[in-house]
């Protein structure tokens, strides 16, 4: 049986006026997404990712092409089936962790015995069991992370949408949550869309890594990453990651 791709984008492309000039953000952005994907996008800094995640989270417009998210057998409804999750945490600092990964559910009126078991059940899954009645200010910023991606999982959503969500920690934390997002995707089997600018990450994460160039966004390259799961660090010294990651160097420019 023929499996249909959960997204599917083609020839997308998106202006912003200011004032009487345009600016072309993205330029021709298709590829597709399979269910149960992590798809890595990878590409300099204001190339359009972000505007392109907007685009899926439906908070922005575009002006041509296609996007279809789902199917008509298995309906998309973007204020219920996305979660986020931003660089920041954006956790309220007056909320307790366990209120802040209840939100979701909250705005949404989900039933709130059900969704109180299933943020202790995420806080388990992320390690932050035993900080349901820490205030934000009492984590470090990866622990805040752990708990910015379990309240974007606490509405059980189709999609997770990640804006470059470790590029604001060090380098060692930043490790160490590529690696715990790897073991939480393969728990959830939810399907996410990862935006970087770090091209290792993008190679180490991804079951596929979508290149974009330079702004306005084009697609440069859309191509599977055959590398072994679950992964760890030291697969970053195989001559094969060193393949990919050389084909994404030269895609940008950078060789």
């Amino acid at each position: 049986m023929t499996v249909e791709p959960f997204i599917h984008l083609s020839g997308v492309t998106k202006t912003y006026k200011a004032g009487r000039k345009q600016h072309l953000a993205i330029s021709d952005a298709s590829f597709d997404v399979m269910p149960g994907e992590l798809v890595a996008l990878v590409g300099p800094s204001g190339c359009g990712k972000s505007t392109l995640l907007k685009i899926l989270a439906g908070l922005h417009g575009y002006d041509g092409g296609t996007v279809r998210i789902g199917s008509a057998q298995n309906a998309f409804d973007p204020s219920r089936d996305i979660g986020m999750v931003f660089q920041a945490p954006l956790l309220l600092k007056w909320r307790r962790i366990l209120d802040n990964i209840l939100l979701p559910a909250e705005i949404l009126g989900l039933p709130m015995g059900e969704a109180r078991e299933r943020a202790r059940g995420l806080m388990a899954m992320v390690g932050l069991q035993g900080y349901e009645d820490k205030y934000p200010y009492e984590l470090s910023g990866g622990m805040q992370q752990r708990a910015a991606i379990a309240r974007s999982l606490v509405h059980d959503p189709k999609l997770v949408l990640m804006d470059e969500p470790f590029g604001a920690l060090d380098a060692l934390t930043r490790e160490k949550m590529n690696l715990e997002l790897l073991r939480i995707w393969k728990e959830s089997g939810k399907t996410i869309i990862f935006v970087t600018h770090g091209i290792s990450e993008a190679v180490f994460l991804g079951t596929r890594v979508v290149v974009l160039t330079a702004g306005p966004a084009r697609m440069a390259d859309n191509f599977q990453i055959e590398l072994p799961h679950p992964r760890t660090l030291d697969l970053k010294t195989h001559e094969t990651f060193g393949v990919y990651t050389r084909r994404i160097y030269k895609l940008l420019g950078m060789e």
